[in-house]
């Protein structure tokens, strides 16, 4: 058994050319001559191997076939380490040196009714890249196409496979490369690629990751953990976006960052000063990017569709006015969705993920203290953001506009916490208490929405009184429930405060 480990960097067609020409590919020796690689992936009827992320396939270049299989693993910006089987193949499948006896056992069983499933067809140029004597990186670019009965989508791929050095030194070729051409990270193999295409399966918004961290680990390392997976989900909307468009993959895309920032803050005592901020302020930077977009599709679909479609609460004359209203902004929605899916350029989402996975492998493992040790940590942490839980919330006993929208980014820090630090705490009261942190974060995220609502709604009815009237319409009309959740958001509050936080058996 081999371990490959790759980093997989998408782009686009017509970027291919100025890749070449890059110092540092063009630079690289030649390694053979260009290679068509024809490529046959088998699984069961009922795709038994998909099931369990193993990928089995023949390769023929010229007159060899090799037999290969692969084992999925955690991949993230596109770096994948996983196991992997090669040997030749002679017409029939042989799985006696796959050392991996689960792997063997379920490939042996299912051997006879292995079928084709998709090909992929693909010309790679392959390169060396050996600045030194410790590193020696292939840069294999591939294009083609996946194909699956007369489905078929385009391969145009940069690999850099690590043959000599360490991951980081991958990274930091990446960062180089990215600088000057459109690379956008790539967990999503060829693979997994032709059994979407052959399931006829679309992109769907990534949401966060379960936490894997584990009470062993130092608090460097379940930070790393931690923010690979924000990166995970970040990476899949950011491609999701710009391959769908939904406005969903953008709210989760901003997610993912608000997750990362949070993580941050929330590691900062173990980690470098200049690193937090500079991150801290770039990812920022970056969500603000979509914030518009986000706003104004809250606005048309919780605040004005609600009202615009209640036949039985307004007269004619204040639907026509609503309505009027409603178009207007959401034609401003669709401008500011054209503009956010233009900010989204994968170039620059690519170089900041880029960048991010490499600072997150060089960062100095002396910044994990030995007196962190990540149970004591852990109930340090949740302990702070609690009392500023408390402190916002009793600032918020004057119902002001301000002070419950900074108890509703309080609540959701907090919530994000719990969410990180889950495997650590006891379930089923952490369960309880996100619940209710949830509930109350919801309900001031209305109270937000509506008071957002009559700031935006007042600007895009400008001078016109008909629409100033329809403003006015709409808040009063959300009136009820806005005074209600804000009680509800309050109550619901108080009380979390006076319960036992579940992180309090952590203690030790």
């Amino acid at each position: 058994m081999s371990q490959e480990i790759e980093l997989k960097l998408a782009l686009p067609p017509k970027a291919l050319a100025a890749l070449r020409r890059h110092p540092l590919v063009a630079g690289a020796a030649r390694q053979g001559s260009a290679k068509t690689l024809d490529n046959t992936y088998f699984d069961t009827p009922d795709l038994r191997l998909k099931e369990r992320k193993i990928a089995l396939r023949t390769r023929r270049q010229g007159r060899v076939e090799l037999q290969t299989v692969k084992c999925a693993a955690e991949s993230t910006a596109g770096l994948t380490s996983r196991p992997e089987w090669e040997q030749p193949f002679s017409g029939s499948f042989d799985f006696s040196a796959v050392d991996a006896p689960k792997v063997r056992k379920l490939l042996t069983r299912h051997a006879s009714s292995l079928a084709p499933v998709f090909a992929t067809r693909f010309r790679r140029e392959t390169r060396l890249y050996a600045p030194d004597d410790k590193v020696r990186i292939l840069m294999m670019i591939d294009t083609g196409e996946v194909v699956a009965g007369d489905r078929r989508a385009p391969i145009s791929e940069l690999e850099l496979e690590l043959v000599a050095g360490e991951p980081l030194d991958l990274l930091l070729l990446a960062c180089r490369l990215a600088a000057d051409n459109p690379l956008m990270p790539s967990d999503i193999s060829k693979a997994e690629r032709g059994y979407a295409l052959h399931l006829g399966t679309r992109l769907e918004p990534a949401r966060a990751e379960a936490s894997a961290i584990d009470s062993g680990d130092s608090p460097l390392a379940a930070f790393r953990t931690l923010a690979y997976s924000c990166l995970r989900q970040w990476q899949a909307n950011a491609v999701g976006a710009t391959e769908d468009g939904a406005p969903e993959f953008i709210h989760q895309l901003r997610v993912a960052l608000r997750r990362l920032r949070t993580l941050l803050s929330l590691f900062a005592p173990i980690l470098p000063p200049e690193f937090v901020e500079h991150w801290r302020a770039r990812l920022g930077e970056n969500a603000r990017n979509f914030a518009e977009a986000r706003d104004l599709d809250v606005l048309y679909e919780e605040i004005l569709t609600p009202v615009a479609t209640d036949e039985a609460g307004h007269s004619g004359s204040e639907a026509d006015s609503v309505i009027a209203l409603a178009e207007r902004i959401g034609a401003e929605r669709e401008r500011a969705r054209g503009e956010s899916l233009h900010t989204l350029d994968p170039a620059a989402q690519g170089r900041l993920m880029i960048g991010l996975t490499a600072a997150l492998h060089a960062l100095p493992d002396d910044g994990a203290r030995a007196d962190h040790a990540l149970a004591d940590f852990t109930v340090r942490q949740l302990e702070r953001l609690r009392k500023k839980v408390r402190r916002r919330h009793a600032a918020a006993a004057d119902r002001s506009r301000t002070h419950l929208h900074a108890l509703r980014i309080a609540l959701k820090r907090l919530r994000y916490a719990l969410e990180f630090f889950a495997p650590l705490l006891p379930a089923k009261p952490t369960r309880r208490y996100v619940a209710t942190i949830v509930r109350a974060q919801n309900a001031l995220g209305f109270v937000h929405d509506v008071d957002v609502a009559r700031i935006r709604l007042a600007h895009y009815a400008g001078d016109d009184p008909e629409l100033r009237a329809a403003a006015a319409f709409v808040c009063g009309w959300h009136g009820p429930a806005y005074a209600r959740l804000g009680r509800r958001a309050l109550r619901d509050v108080a009380r979390l405060l006076g319960e036992d936080a579940p992180w309090a058996a952590a203690r030790g």
